[in-house]
């Protein structure tokens, strides 16, 4: 029984270094929301079920025919070795955004340790030496579903989650009503809405205190967080983006932070994979727009037919933005620059215009900005505080940052690809002197528009840049297939699957010349090929 216990010891080893992946793509895909999870385990089985884990059963199987002894002494070289294999994996995988170890992964641990306490206890209550090989069998083949262990204790432990939810809901509403004083702007759409937010937060406070949420803290749990761990009584806004998978997940979250403002950016086709269509996604940016009170103000695109064309159910004043003279905001004579953007500003009943400058790159940005200028304005910022306001608005960390190195220049545009913000990205990019190359796995998450809008991605490649570095084998046929459709010179064309490596060869490809190299989008380890 001796070795038994030593062999049982480094099996379980094992499974916790295999666990730690396991919680991470759970992490990654939302606690499997939408089944989002559950569909990752099945369209990715061979990061789930690894070329030793067939071994095993093979081990296990002529266990019947071996002394217990021979084949627990097996046994621990195997998992030792399979430990050790697995251990070296993970060091030299680049992972992106590594597993934060939460309250709820910590509660899920617990659970897990339960399911897999059950059978062992089991087994050493009623410890039969002559059917060894069957306890080793039933322990590796729940090692060998880890991965389903882990969506089975995500189950169990939903009843637990949904009360720490209410807990904490139940907080955040509790501390909202003691901040009377204080209004929240709720911002959501497909793209730019992390962009608005920060840029609203950026103009109000040149004259009020504003709080957005942080990083991408725009689920239920997100908004919660921030209200009760950062939100406090000397904020005046609350900038709170409204992050959506579904249908009712933008209502749900509004009735969380009920905003009495509202801002649509542009609605388009990211995450129509779990939408299903394009007329779903538009009732569902819309959510927040008919949550907002009868006194509230809606801010929305007048270059967007999606949100022209919509029929509200909710009377609420609409103020209109974008570039088209209609709008009640709208911006004229945009001029570019490697430093940046100026552009003239018209108000709806006002003869003049005013001159604004801003550090940002980029036509979708200046949607962005008139946002920020229209709800800042309303909310009682003067021209010239609005002027200061768009002047001081920071770069948003990988949104078109520049980074100079030397003769190497970095646009990093790495968060969240869309087919509007990577027009927008190549446009910069041809902006730019010198040699262009990009860097890019593509985009993702776009149901049956997937292919399309990566081959358009591929033809406006094609035609902006001198070398371009795809990233993922599979992931990129689409961009491979534009690219080669618009006659680009297919020496220049390297497909990877190691970003570092791209990276690389991007920094040394052309020397001694201006080279600006773009970082377009960055796919969540969930979709890493490597």
């Amino acid at each position: 029984m001796t070795l038994f216990t030593i062999a049982l010891f480094f099996m379980l080893i094992f499974t916790v270094v295999d666990l730690k992946k396991a919680f991470h793509m759970l992490q990654q895909n939302w606690y499997n929301d939408g089944d989002r999870y559950l569909k990752w385990i099945n369209n990715n089985s061979r990061f789930v079920f690894l070329w030793f884990d067939y071994l095993y059963i093979f081990i296990a199987l002529i266990g019947y025919f071996i002394n217990y002894n021979i084949l627990s002494i097996i046994i621990i070289i195997y998992y030792l070795i399979i430990t050790f294999i697995l251990l070296d994996k993970y060091k030299n995988e680049q992972v992106k955004k590594p597993l934060v170890f939460t309250s709820r992964i910590k509660r899920m641990s617990i659970t897990i340790f339960i399911l897999y306490l059950i059978p062992i206890l089991t087994i050493y209550l009623t410890f039969n030496q002559d059917l060894i090989f069957i306890y080793y069998f039933v322990i590796g083949s729940l090692i060998y579903f880890n991965y389903y262990i882990v969506y089975l204790a995500n189950i169990i432990n939903k009843p637990v989650e949904k009360l720490v939810y209410l807990y904490y809901k139940k907080k955040a509403t509790k501390k909202l009503k003691t901040l009377n004083h204080m209004e929240v702007i709720g911002v959501t759409g497909s793209y730019g809405k992390t962009s608005t937010k920060n840029i609203i937060s950026d103009i109000l406070n040149i004259k009020y205190i504003a709080f957005p949420t942080p990083q991408n803290f725009n689920t239920n749990y997100g908004l919660i967080r921030t209200i009760n761990e950062y939100i406090d009584k000397y904020n005046d806004y609350f900038i709170a983006e409204l992050g959506a998978f579904r249908k009712g997940d933008i209502k749900s979250r509004a009735s969380i932070v009920k905003p009495k403002y509202g801002v649509l950016t542009k609605i388009g086709t990211a995450h129509l994979d779990t939408f299903g269509s394009i007329e779903n996604t538009t009732k569902a940016k819309f959510e927040l727009i008919e949550s907002l009170p009868s006194d509230g103000i809606a801010f929305l695109n007048i270059d967007d037919e999606l949100q022209v064309n919509y029929k509200l159910k909710n009377k609420v004043r609409v103020v209109w933005y974008g570039l088209n003279k209609q709008a009640d905001v709208y911006a004229t004579n945009i001029k570019y620059s490697s430093d940046g953007m100026s552009f003239k500003v018209h108000f709806k009943n006002d003869k003049n215009s005013y001159d604004f400058t801003t550090k940002l790159l980029g036509e979708a940005n200046v949607y962005n900005i008139l946002a920020g200028i229209a709800i800042s304005k309303e909310l009682g910022l003067s021209i010239t505080e609005l002027q200061k306001g768009v002047l001081q608005i920071k770069p948003i960390e990988h949104r078109l940052q520049m980074r100079k190195y030397g003769l190497i220049t970095y646009i990093d545009d790495a968060y969240n690809s869309n087919p509007v913000g990577s027009k927008m990205a190549l446009d910069v990019l041809k902006l730019m002197p010198g040699k262009k190359i990009i860097i890019t796995p593509g985009m993702i998450e776009m149901g049956d528009k997937q292919y399309e809008v990566n081959y358009n991605f591929g033809k406006l490649i094609g035609s902006s840049v001198d070398l371009a570095i795809l990233v993922g084998t599979e992931q990129t046929k689409p961009i491979q297939d534009g690219i080669k459709d618009s006659n680009f010179d297919l020496d220049k064309l390297i497909i990877l699957n190691d970003v570092k490596e791209a990276i690389a060869i991007a920094q040394n490809y052309f020397k001694n010349t201006e080279t600006y190299i773009l970082l377009e989008n960055d796919l969540p380890d969930v979709f890493n090929e490597k």
